[in-house]
């Protein structure tokens, strides 16, 4: 990828990339200009999304081991360097969750892990598998931040971090994706709601682009319920994410949620995060 100009890094879940680009995505992806595109739940094999990304995609898949569920790949204008998989101990089973590439920025190493966390459901073992990936998850970052300093995971992490991430919160505090225990998960990695150094190195010291751009504000949302008036009154979650090491945060220069114009205008049911690096 070019050093001149920003890397352009976009993220989604895509809730099925066959049905996504029957609906549109792809006439989204033609306009956007973008350089790595991760994507979650992709439900597809790596045959398919070849044939609907074109040759001039290089593209890094890991399927679920449940055909037809979960999967996450990596798309990019040039082919990484090197990419892993595994996540957690050998017995837990992470595929179609968690994938690291790393990728030649001009003379600089960017690493970008497409994630899928868990939905989850309170009180039923679905939570259980949530938390052990969490966990998981919070062994390996700060590994990753030591193996590259321009680190980012992107993707549907699906926790609401903080009451600004969702639009009913009170209605949601005993509900998968908005449990104290897991939000717990995110005050490690990016400091806690009230914190002097939040997202700002408190924690792990990672940086959610996301807050980092829109300030002290309600949203912006990137999911809603398919039920009822969910997407046409704006009460949605913010659960898709790009979270930076601290460096790579430094270069970002523009974040952008691609909110569709209408429902009727939408190819998935989250919206694309996108962001720019000046690398």
């Amino acid at each position: 990828m070019p050093s001149a100009k920003p890397l352009r890094l976009a993220s989604v879940n895509v809730n099925g990339v066959r049905a996504a680009f029957r609906k549109g995505m792809g006439e989204w992806l033609a306009g956007r200009d973008v350089d790595i595109l991760a994507m979650q739940e992709v439900r597809a094999s790596t045959e398919d999304l070849q044939g609907l990304l074109g040759e001039e995609w290089d593209i890094l898949h890991d399927p679920a081991t449940a055909k037809g569920r979960a999967g996450v790949a990596i798309a990019s204008r040039n082919r990484a360097s090197i990419h892993r998989v595994e996540l957690g101990a050998t017995e837990f089973d992470s595929a179609g969750r968690w994938l690291e590439a790393d990728y030649e920025v001009g003379d600089r190493v960017v690493t970008v892990v497409s994630a899928y966390v868990h939905s989850g459901e309170a009180g039923t073992p679905k939570q259980v598998e949530k938390f052990k990936f969490l966990d998981a998850m919070a062994e390996r970052m700060p590994r990753l931040a030591e193996h590259s300093e321009l680190a980012v995971i992107v993707g549907d992490l699906n926790v609401g971090h903080r009451t600004l991430d969702i639009r009913n919160w009170k209605g949601n505090v005993k509900r998968a994706g908005f449990l104290p225990e897991e939000r717990a998960y995110f005050d490690r990695f990016l400091g806690a709601e009230g914190d002097d150094a939040y997202n700002a190195g408190a924690g792990f010291g990672w940086v959610d682009l996301g807050r980092r751009f829109a300030g002290e504000v309600d949203g912006p949302y990137t999911w809603w319920s398919q039920r009822g008036k969910a997407f046409d009154t704006d009460t949605g979650w913010r659960i898709d994410y790009q979270l930076a090491t601290p460096a790579l945060a430094e270069t970002a220069v523009s974040y952008a949620i691609d909110r569709a114009d209408a429902w009727d205008a939408r190819w998935s049911d989250h919206a694309p995060v996108v962001v720019d690096y000046a690398i």
